[in-house]
């Protein structure tokens, strides 16, 4: 195998490489990932039972041990040892590439600290592959992973995502998408574009593109497929509603809000009333999603 420019075996230990694996077509790895695969005397997985699959397709006999969320504090000192020791290590995930929404960093984070040599080896992505198919991403995006499933935070983050002008990548489990969705719908212009994709580069690879608006309800509704794995791509803001998206004043959102109470008191769905308030006062509705609660007498 041919030696990276970056390598400093002698002085350092073993090189870790940080090798990424097919999304799901299994046809998606790289040459110089099965050359990587093939050579190491230890690769570090996540789940070895998914990983053997791939490395015996491919011949790769090294030994396996399992690296993942739940044995990784008790793994670390053990891999980082065999590194010391001079020999080299590869880290691989169930899919996609170590360190990202994946096991791996704290390993990574690790060895680097000790001065060890990192090798990224580049492949298959879920992110990129659904910026490039979903025709909404634009040039500027970001990557948010998994949201949090519930509070503050949850509230925090769909509210920079919907005050974010640029696109906005999210990995969605099956069973939280018809929620994550309607939070979208909410917390930001129901006409912005999404791309939903679904199941990529396997047999039932699909990606429908809409409105956040549309897609929302046809998800509560069951006419979409919610089997598999997902990546929602929020497309850019409309340069129209970027126009508009001038902050309204403190006193104008504070009653734009106790409006959205009083609606929401009487019955109505909180998601029905902030749109009908953001309509008929002529305010961004990520504005008034994201706008603070006024406290009452008393209150802590």
């Amino acid at each position: 195998m041919t030696e990276p420019a970056n390598s400093d075996k002698a002085g350092r230990g073993g090189r870790l490489f940080v090798v990424a694996t097919p999304i799901g077509n299994l046809g998606d790895v790289t040459l110089r990932a099965i050359e990587v695969l093939r050579s190491v005397p230890l690769i570090a997985a996540e789940d070895t039972r998914i990983s053997r699959r791939l490395l015996e397709r491919h011949g790769a006999a090294a030994r396996v041990v399992s690296f993942h969320a739940r044995n990784a504090a008790a793994r670390l000192p053990g891999l980082i040892d065999h590194l010391r020791g001079g020999s080299d290590l590869a880290v691989i995930t169930d899919a996609g590439t170590p360190g990202v929404s994946d096991p791996g960093e704290a390993l990574v984070r690790a060895w680097a600290a000790q001065g060890g040599v990192v090798v990224p080896v580049p492949g298959a992505s879920a992110v990129l592959a659904a910026v490039a198919a979903s025709g909404v991403a634009g040039a500027r995006w970001s990557f948010e992973g998994f949201l949090p499933r519930s509070g503050r935070e949850r509230r925090e983050r769909l509210a920079r995502i919907a005050a974010d002008e640029r696109a906005t990548v999210i990995f969605e489990a099956p069973n939280r998408v018809v929620a994550t969705l309607a939070d979208l719908a909410a917390a930001a212009d129901p006409d912005r574009p999404i791309a939903i994709c679904r199941e990529l580069t396997k047999l039932h690879e699909e990606i429908v593109r809409g409105s956040l608006g549309l897609l929302a309800a046809q998800a509560r509704e069951g006419s979409l497929t919610l089997r598999g794995e997902f990546v929602l791509v929020v497309g850019e803001q409309p340069r129209t509603a970027r126009r508009s998206a001038i902050p309204a004043s403190k006193d104008a959102l504070e009653a734009a809000r106790a409006e959205v109470d009083h609606l929401v008191a009487g019955g109505l769905p909180r998601g029905e009333a902030t749109r009908r308030v953001a309509a008929a006062r002529g305010l961004p509705r990520r504005q008034l999603y994201a706008a603070p609660r006024s406290l009452g007498p008393g209150a802590i």
